[in-house]
């Protein structure tokens, strides 16, 4: 059973609860992410992610670690654009103290120097493992080209000499302006009851308070072509359109489409191109939503050679899907769809991190039912259109590697709109 509640303090506590487990996951997701950074602390949304774990007012970095460790529990963090998230997993017996460390570490946070000046070099070898990773750069490459100068289009990770030059005094100015009750969730899922979570947050989350700057700048979709040439065995190559945000009433059209596309085995990219042609090891598309921009993305990793074939064979599985997508297809991926979201509530940390996000996209829990009809409202024809509808927009193209036979940015957009 899902529950809400908003707490004097303005703190919104949502839990989904179910009682044939043994286990809760519960955190604190606010909508605070890379987005809401400035040019000169891009990445300080990560480092307060890290920073958060290393010592309070009451409690060291490893007697946080230790404390849950000790009850077989689990704790971690993330951060995206959008967001911020803070989740601990533990035995029900333990839910107390889960709540207990959460509040701690978001409420008394001491930001120690030497903490501080170690964790710089911890992330700074984080970014260059991501710098390591090919299919990770151009993905880096793939959000900066699509919009430019605008934190979307920023590297969560920051740069080494951003980094650097941050001081814990910035970072719990950045905490400050943002960690509000504005922006934050406190979710639960598994067996909990509502009114003892909404207890246990009452005790502990006592000094937050209403303050949050939550307005981004808005996403500004710029596209356009970024290749880098590098000795590597592959061309690593993300193609993708600008579609629609997460709240568009074709959001649903567009994820079907992705998946058509590139979502399976069975799909048409990876039958043609990996099965029939065999250009590929690995291609897949998505479509990627955030609050106010979406994109189709299509990755493929491939040879120098196989490259100057690849693209042109891309294209032209795009525009004929704008006309040949059949009911077979879409049915194919609404239950794919489907079952993932149905075989993600037999986990509490699915439920829970659903949970949050839909308090704060929509204010309200989603319900599975509400879901699946939007799902199946999808049509062959509505599909159609989403295709139709993103072949006419400007496409981004980053590709990296020995890129000498990647097909020019002017020959891709004649092959798209042809």
């Amino acid at each position: 059973m899902i529950k809400t509640t908003t707490l004097a303090n303005g703190l919104r506590v949502a839990s989904d609860s179910f009682d044939h487990v043994e286990t809760i996951a519960l955190g604190v997701w606010l909508n605070i992410g890379t987005r809401h950074e400035k040019k000169s602390e891009n990445g300080i949304a990560h480092m307060l992610e890290h920073m958060a774990f290393k010592g309070t007012t009451t409690r060291s970095a490893l007697d946080i670690s230790k404390e849950i460790e000790d009850v077989g529990g689990y704790m971690n963090a993330y951060t995206s654009r959008e967001m911020t998230a803070y989740y601990v997993r533990v035995l029900r017996k333990d839910v107390e103290l889960a709540v207990d460390i959460l509040a701690d570490i978001l409420q008394n946070s001491v930001f120690d120097a030497t903490e501080f000046a170690r964790e710089q070099g911890v992330i700074i070898q984080e970014i260059g493992r991501s710098n390591d990773t090919p299919d990770d750069v151009v993905f880096d490459y793939f959000q900066e080209t699509c919009f430019g100068d605008h934190p979307m289009g920023w590297a969560t990770l920051g740069t080494e000499e951003i980094i650097h030059s941050l001081t814990p005094e910035a970072v719990k100015a950045y905490m400050d302006r943002h960690y509000g009750v504005k922006n934050m969730v406190f979710a639960a899922s598994g067996n909990i009851d509502h009114d003892q979570l909404c207890d246990l947050a009452k005790k502990y989350f006592t000094k937050v308070t209403d303050k949050g700057d939550q307005t981004p700048k808005p996403a500004e979709y710029v596209g356009g072509d970024k290749r880098e040439t590098k000795e590597l065995e592959q061309v690593h190559v993300v193609l993708g359109l600008p579609t629609v945000n997460s709240f568009d009433p074709t959001y649903y059209d567009n994820v079907i489409l992705a998946s058509i596309l590139g979502g399976g085995m069975a799909s048409r990219l990876f039958h043609e191109i990996r099965e029939k042609r065999g250009l590929v090891y690995t291609i897949s598309a998505d479509q990627y939503s955030y609050s106010d921009a979406g994109m189709l993305t299509i990755y493929a990793g491939t040879g120098p050679k196989e490259v100057a074939e690849l693209l042109p064979v891309i294209c032209e599985e795009l525009k004929n899907a704008a006309n040949t997508i059949t009911e077979e297809e879409v049915n194919r991926s609404k239950n794919q769809m489907q079952a993932g979201l149905l075989m993600g509530l037999e986990g509490t940390s699915n439920r829970c991190e659903r949970l949050a996000k839909h308090m704060h996209m929509f204010n309200r829990p989603i319900p599975m039912a509400e879901t699946l009809e939007k799902i199946n409202k999808v049509t062959v024809e509505s599909v159609q259109e989403a295709c139709k509808r993103i072949l006419k927009q400007k496409p981004t193209l980053t590709t990296l590697g020995l890129v000498d036979h990647v097909l020019s940015y002017d020959d891709l957009v004649a092959k798209l709109s042809a």
